[in-house]
């Protein structure tokens, strides 16, 4: 297995919970600034670096293996393939965190009740 599918597997993940008590702590200084900005700037940046992840590993899973000489390469290529579909699947799942986080922003304001 890759870089790309562990990168994925592992700080896509990490990346989310990464967001949540960063944007969490950037509230106060948010609403003492009277600012969503720097919550949008994180939260957008954390998206992109979720999505490249996930592209990586998914771009990982789809790459064509020459045929199999034996029964031991084919299973190794399939174990690769299910590996990096599963790390696209856990980057993708990190990216849909990461959105639902940053859709309250847009709706709530820092200084709410």
């Amino acid at each position: 297995m890759s870089i790309r599918s562990w990168a994925a597997l592992v700080i896509a993940p990490s990346v989310a919970l990464g967001t949540q008590s960063v944007m969490y702590a950037m509230v106060t200084p948010s609403c003492s600034a009277q600012t969503r900005l720097q919550l949008h700037l994180f939260a957008a940046v954390a998206l992109a670096v979720v999505v490249v992840l996930a592209v990586l590993a998914f771009g990982e899973s789809s790459l064509r293996r020459p045929e199999p000489a034996s029964m031991d390469s084919d299973e190794h290529h399939g174990r690769h393939r299910f590996l990096a579909n599963m790390a696209a699947a856990v980057g993708a799942l990190a990216a849909l965190v990461i959105l639902a986080m940053w859709s309250t922003t847009w709706v709530l304001t820092p200084c709410g009740p």
